[in-house]
């Protein structure tokens, strides 16, 4: 078996890359070989510079963008393949939770759920597309949510928008196929994030149990175990994988009982 790390030579950009699944992926990869490019909000400056410090400078390097903005997505693209070399992995992390009342919510609601969750992709895509396909291929990786795969009521329009990413990773994955470009995407469930963590100690203790023992594996999941999904497309071991979805749920979305 080699021992050549698995991303050695490849420049990734991750993008909400300060905190939970966005940070393991972010770690891994630049465990892997990977020269990375960080990506979070100018109010994540702070810990950007605490994961940069762990990582080493010489590894890893931290870009302030919204990803709602196409031209600042642009710029950092920009930013970190003169600083790297041609950014021949993109992971789209970076998401928000938008849950409401279809008849009560606002238009900017609405809005800043599919700037974020699903243009926000776009706008990455189409900045390191070009250089992937120049170079002869590369790939993205999408981080969708069981959302994208089942409806839970009372959460609207989150699942729309990932519904949609899911899509949109099968076009953009057939699109570019042929000319070595591919485009996956990951559906991670319950995840032991900062945010969920949070969320889990503001809920009564019994409800809490209770989430987790709706999973078969009576478990939550954890931030490395989305990572290692995306390392595995993001290297060249999965070569032949290409328009797909992959749930890591622990099995949850295929229960019919709640």
């Amino acid at each position: 078996m080699s021992s050549v790390p698995r991303l050695q030579g490849k420049v990734a950009l991750v993008t909400g890359s300060t905190q939970g699944i966005g940070k393991a992926i972010a770690r891994l990869f630049v465990a892997e070989g990977a020269k990375l490019i960080l990506n979070g909000l100018a109010g994540e400056a702070a810990l950007a510079a605490e994961l940069v410090a762990e990582l080493g400078e010489a590894n890893a390097m931290f870009v302030a963008a919204d990803i709602a903005d196409e031209a600042a997505v642009q710029a950092m693209a920009a930013q970190g393949a003169a600083r790297f070399g041609p950014i021949g992995v993109l992971v789209n992390n970076a998401g928000m939770d938008v849950f409401a009342e279809p008849l009560e919510m606002t238009a900017a609601q609405w809005q800043r759920c599919f700037a974020v969750d699903l243009e926000g992709a776009l706008h990455c895509s189409r900045a390191v597309l070009p250089g992937m396909l120049a170079g002869g291929g590369g790939s993205i990786v999408n981080i969708a949510s069981v959302h994208g795969h089942r409806i839970i009521p009372g959460a609207f329009p989150y699942p729309v928008a990932k519904h949609a990413l899911i899509g949109m990773t099968k076009a953009l994955g057939i699109q570019y196929a042929a000319r070595g470009v591919r485009v996956n995407s990951i559906s991670p469930g319950l995840i032991l994030s900062e945010r969920v963590v949070e969320w889990l100690a503001s809920i009564p203790a019994e409800e809490a149990r209770r989430q987790v023992e709706l999973l078969p594996c009576k478990r939550v999941g954890t931030p490395e175990e989305v990572a290692y999904t995306a390392l595995f497309l993001a290297s060249d071991e999965a070569r032949f994988i290409n328009a797909t979805d992959i749930l890591i749920d622990g099995g949850r979305s295929q229960l019919y009982h709640e």
